[in-house]
């Protein structure tokens, strides 16, 4: 299932490793992100219902 990657194996390895932690941190940086601004949104929606 696994290719022989011979002497490269440590480096691509790696390589796919530093990809997905990265891609990963970018997802969960985004979905905080996402709600952070989510409920600064409705914090303002709410001012804007009160004054009318």
């Amino acid at each position: 299932m696994i290719p022989d990657l011979g002497k490269y194996a440590d480096t691509v390895l790696s390589a796919y490793a530093a990809s997905i932690v990265l891609l990963i941190a970018l997802v969960v940086f985004s979905v905080m992100r996402g709600r952070k601004v989510r409920a600064e949104m409705e914090k303002v929606e709410q001012r804007m219902t009160r004054n009318g």
